[in-house]
Parts: C-alpha cells; structure tokens; sequence
C-alpha cells in the first residue's frame, strides 16, 4: 500500500508543481522579486495602455473648443501687497500711505472659457469677466476677437460671452448628477497663461459647500486645476462638460491637488436665462437658515441633526406669510426631504414664481404642514433686524446695548446684551459665540438686560444646552451652549 501511495505521488507533485510555475506570473511574486504581490490588471477594467489611446483623442478633439479670455479692468489706489509685505508688517503702513493716493490703474487678468454653441456662445466664471472694461476671446486657431457679456450670475458664479463667429467647435454638455466619486475626468484649461493645457484626476467628492454662496454644490476633483483654469471645463470619460472649473484651495496659490468645480446641472438653467433675458430668476421663501448640529438637535427635542434651522424669518415675506417662526425646522420643501439646511436654498431657487408649496416643519417636537407662496428673489438683501448681548458664567464677557453703543455699532435696537470677549476656555467659545456677537434671546425668551441673561441661565435646569438666538453681521443665528457647571 504504502509503494503504491508513492508510486502515485510523485507524478502528483510534479503536476502541481507545474501548474503552479505556470501560474506564477498572474498570481505575482513574492517578497525579494522585482514583481508587486498582486494582480495588475483588475478584470473588466481596461490596462492603461489600453486607457491612454482614449484621453489623447478626447484632448485632440476637445481642445479646439476651449478659449483663453483677456480681460482689461480699472481699479482704485493702490495696488495688491506684495508677497511678503501683508500682515501687518512695518512696511505695509509706508506702502498704503505711499500708494494709497494712487489714480485709477490698469489690470490685466487671464482665464478660460469654452463654446457651448457654434455660433460664438462661450460659458465662464462670472469672476473672470467681473468688471472688465475689454474681453477679448483668443480661439485655437489663433484669433483674437472681442467678446461682450450676454449676462452673468453672480451667485453661482457664471457668465455668458458672445463672439461674432460661427461653426466653431463645440464642448457637449452632460449630466451632472450621474457622476461617482473615483470617476476619471480631464480639465482643460490656460493655467498661469498657458494655453491649451489639459490635466487629468478623478472626482474626489460632490456636494462640497465651500462658503462662496447660498447655492454652493461645488465638485471636487484632483485633476490640477489653477490661477488661470477658472471658467474652464471639466470633462468626464465620453467627451462631456459636466462642470465649469473655479476654485481651488492653496496655500502657496498653486494646485494642491483639492480644485473645484461648479456641476454642469446648475449651469444648465442658469445659462438658458442668461442667454433669453440676460439675467436669472429665482424664487425666495425669506428666511435664514442653518444646519442642524447635534446640540442643537438635543435642544429643540429633534430625534436627528436634520433639516433647515430658521434663525430669523424677514418681515411681510411668504415665510412670515406661511407661518414659519425661528426655530423651526424644515424638513421637506415641496417634496424633497431636506437632510442639509445648503439643500434648501437651492430648491427654492428652482422654484417657479408664483407657485405654492408645501412645507413640512419640526416645532416643539410636532411636525406641522404650512403652505407658503413664492415671490421672486430680488437683487437687494433683506438684511434681518439686529439687536445685542452680554454674559456672565458662560466665558463671557458682556456689556449692555444701551443707544450709545447701538449708534456707534450701527444696530437699530437697543435691547440685549454684547458679547465683548470670549474667554477661550469657556464653554461659550466652545459653543462658537464671538466678540461682537448681540444675544437678544435664550431658552426662547427675550434678553433685555444682563441680568435678564443671568436669571435665563440659573433658570435653566434641564441638561440640555441652552439654546440663544444670536444677531451677528445682519443676521440670525442659533447657538446651543452647554449648561455651566
């Protein structure tokens, strides 16, 4: 038994052996070879030989419809600090006296654009063409044409140009929302001047708020983007602007690899108004807003940090009309759950002038259903009515608003209390409460006095954090600060 055992074995191990030589170069080497240990070709997915043939043609066929735009715009005394002089050093004092008294100057200034339409329509950002007394508009072929705005958005950034030219080559427009994280995209753009030139990443994250405005929705890419790339686009795997390029975070004013991108889906309706009337329409519900965090949530009894946190609701608006009070929360708007307070202003923005819309709203723990009529955005802020602050245990360190200190700080009331200092340490400046801040109200009851304030808070027993409503810069806000010990 045993011989035959061994008789059998030998050629056994000889297969194995075999096969497994034979597999060795897919199953790669182990530590010590000059291969990785693992496989280099993942299955379905194309070999970047295989991927390369596909960016050069994009490139090649893409490029002629990108453009460079020259603008030429005046601006008042002095010019920028040099790098190195800001900041408060000893000569930035003679550098503004000195040239402070400077005429009006001349600024030249780079950025990119591309054609959406053979008839000479050219999509960019609104900062590359803001003030600009000349555009010109230089073309792949080598012309240089003058170029004037059809219209421009300020708010999200957007502008639409116009040369006298036809049959010009053209960028498709995709969709936007169909993009993944980790998907391949390719910016083309004239970086620092240099024209034509194309540098490709993956989309890192979509949504990202930034802080540039109310209608931030920003894609974020490593493809390098930089000074000069602005209004340029960014091109997904089929040839497809789904954005338009215009920001990137630096430090040293280079790429570092976190640039942004406005989605094509919110150019799309923006550049169809700019293009028909020369300016967009929005509508506008009146309130401010902002998110939900944990301790506010805790605060206002909410089961989850969801939803749009009103902190002032603007007088004869349809919110005011509605119903809607601060601190409520809005949890859905004709609709469409809203799980972020940044989501909201876009959908109203959407929202046709005139048209009802429901809204679901959290208040004292009850979910009501109110109604409200939307009228259209106008181009002037309706700044909300400031008032004051001032604190005691809380880290704080408070002064009553009496007329005086109102005048000089330019608010209409003369009621509350104003935070003059945020002790580090304390619990207030945990709770992101700042100097100048004006407290009108805590645990939902007018604060007249500081000694309003202090009876407020020694009233206050529950564990939950105290929840003040704060006036700062001309607007509302919530702040949940957690009970002194």
């Amino acid at each position: 038994m045993n011989r035959w055992r061994v008789s059998w074995g030998w050629p056994v191990v000889a297969v194995l052996l075999f096969v497994l030589v034979a597999l060795a170069p897919r199953l790669g080497h182990t530590r010590g070879t000059n291969a990785p240990v693992w496989t280099e070709q993942p299955i379905g997915v194309p070999s970047r030989v295989e991927m390369r043939p596909a960016w050069v043609e994009l490139a090649k066929a893409l490029k002629p419809a990108v453009v460079n735009i020259s603008t030429k715009r005046v601006e008042q005394g002095a010019p920028e600090l040099p790098k190195g002089f800001e900041g408060g050093s000893p000569f930035e004092q003679f550098f503004r006296q000195f040239f402070g008294n400077l005429p009006p100057h001349l600024v030249r200034s780079l950025g990119s654009g591309f054609v959406i339409n053979p008839d000479g329509y050219i999509v960019t950002n609104n900062h590359v063409v803001d003030g600009a007394t000349e555009i010109r508009v230089k073309l792949s072929d080598g012309r240089e044409l003058p170029a004037k705005v059809v219209g421009r958005d300020a708010r999200t950034d957007l502008a639409l140009l116009k040369i006298d030219a036809a049959a010009l080559p053209v960028i498709p427009l995709g969709d936007s929302s169909k993009l993944q994280v980790g998907e391949p995209v390719m910016a083309i753009g004239n970086p620092f001047g240099l024209e034509q030139t194309v540098t490709t990443g993956i989309v890192s994250a979509t949504g990202r708020v930034i802080g540039e405005g109310p209608y931030d929705d920003f894609i974020q890419t490593d493809a390098a983007i930089n000074p000069g790339n602005s209004g340029g686009p960014l091109i997904n795997a089929t040839g497809q602007a789904i954005g338009i390029n215009a920001a990137i975070f630096s430090q040293s004013g280079g790429s570092v690899g976190i640039g942004f991108a406005i989605p094509i889906n919110l150019a799309k309706p923006v550049i169809t108004q700019l293009a028909s009337t020369g300016r967009v329409v929005r509508g506008w519900l009146g309130v401010s807003i902002q998110n939900v965090t944990p301790d506010l949530a805790r605060a206002f009894h909410i089961a989850e940090p969801t939803g749009a946190l009103v902190a002032a609701v603007v007088d004869g608006s349809p919110a005011m009309k509605a119903g809607l009070k601060p601190g409520d929360v809005i949890t859905e708007y004709d609709g469409r759950r809203i799980a972020r307070s940044d989501a909201l202003p876009r959908a109203v923005a959407e929202t046709p002038i005139g048209r009802e819309v429901a809204l679901m709203v959290m208040r004292d723990g009850k979910t009501l259903r109110l109604t409200a009529k939307i009228i259209e955005l106008a181009e002037v802020d309706h700044p909300a009515t400031l008032a004051s602050a001032k604190t005691p245990p809380l880290g704080l360190v408070l002064q009553a608003l009496t007329p005086e200190v109102a005048r000089d700080l330019g608010l209409d009331e003369t009621q509350g209390v104003l935070v003059r200092r945020v002790e580090a340490d304390g619990v207030a400046a945990s709770a992101g409460l700042r100097a100048g801040d004006v407290i009108v109200q805590a645990d939902r009851h007018r604060v007249r006095t500081v000694a309003d304030l202090q009876r407020l808070i020694e009233q206050h027993h529950d564990p939950t954090p105290i929840l003040m409503l704060v006036h700062r810069a001309g607007g509302n806000l919530f702040v949940a600060v957690a009970r002194p010990n």
